[in-house]
């Protein structure tokens, strides 16, 4: 049936209304009706039997309908009309309904990151409403050792990797907590991968906690991390576990559901392509961090 509620009942200038009833007639073809004779697609799609047939006709024509004289069927071709759009989705796109249900869940910033070098690169992000100043965007980046969403990225590596980045680190102290012994840093990667989780507490910054969890794609390779930063003054660290950890693994799990469903690009060679397109590439540029959570 024609969409007759998105606009208010007038229709712009441009508005091509055949174009909408042929699109009415491919939509009126589902799981419970998926041969249809054209009487019941004329009414499905109030439309007369002489207009319902030129549009059922055209689409034979076009090979996205086959009909055996009296029923028609869809044909697997009109799956192009909906691959144009899931291969144009990347996974900052993906992401951001996640990170804003969560964020208005748990009244917290979130983001999406990627590995870049030995850098965690935002990508993604969808700030709460505090007054404070925004200080972290889309294209933001740290050392991803001492971030809580770069340590569930690192962890995900294979050992002898690990081994060569923390080598090349440059391993100073941020703040009085921060893990600068090689050794160290290795067993905390374990221990976050063992749990799937990564709690940092004051390493990155004075006064900031962050919860991260790894994002894998549908070959169960880890692509991204999506983080909760907190004031260490008004959030504990067990508060974190208890009230924050949960949401922020059901929005993972969310988003890799989405990811497996439409089969987006991922991978350290899309992250790749991702960061070339530019710091805001594809990523909404959504209302900014706050303060210095990172």
């Amino acid at each position: 049936m024609p969409d007759r509620d998105r606009f208010g009942g007038a229709r712009p200038s441009h508005f091509v209304r055949s174009f909408e009833r042929g699109l009415a007639v491919v939509r009126a073809f589902d799981a419970e009706h998926p041969a249809l004779t054209l009487s019941e697609v004329a009414r499905t799609c109030e439309l007369t039997r002489a207009a319902a047939r030129r549009f059922l006709l055209t689409l034979v024509d076009l090979g996205y309908v086959h009909t055996d004289g009296r029923l028609f069927r869809l044909t697997p071709r009109v799956l192009e009309l909906g691959y144009a759009y899931l291969s144009s989705v990347t996974l900052p796109d993906l992401a951001v309904p996640h990170l804003e249900r969560l964020v208005a869940q748990v009244g917290e910033s979130s983001s999406l990151c990627v590995l870049d070098g030995d850098d965690i690169v935002y990508v993604a992000r969808v700030g709460a409403r505090r007054i404070m100043t925004a200080t972290i965007t889309v294209g933001t980046r740290f050392p991803a050792h001492v971030t809580s969403v770069g340590r569930v990225v690192l962890a995900h590596l294979p050992d002898e990797e690990i081994d060569v980045r923390l080598a090349r680190a440059d391993l100073v102290p941020l703040t009085r907590r921060t893990l600068t012994s090689p050794d160290r840093i290795r067993a905390e990667l374990r221990r976050v991968r063992r749990q799937g989780y990564a709690v940092v507490d004051q390493e990155l910054e004075e006064g900031l906690r962050s919860v991260a969890a790894p994002v894998r794609d549908r070959h169960g390779e880890v692509v991204a991390g999506v983080n909760i930063p907190v004031h260490a003054g008004r959030t504990s660290a067990e508060s974190v576990r208890r009230d924050l950890l949960p949401h922020l693994l059901a929005t993972v799990a969310r988003i890799e559901a989405d990811l497996c469903a439409t089969g987006t690009a991922t991978g350290r060679a899309r992250a790749a392509q991702i960061l070339q397109e530019g710091p805001t590439g594809r990523a909404p540029a959504v209302t900014p961090g706050t303060g210095t959570h990172r």
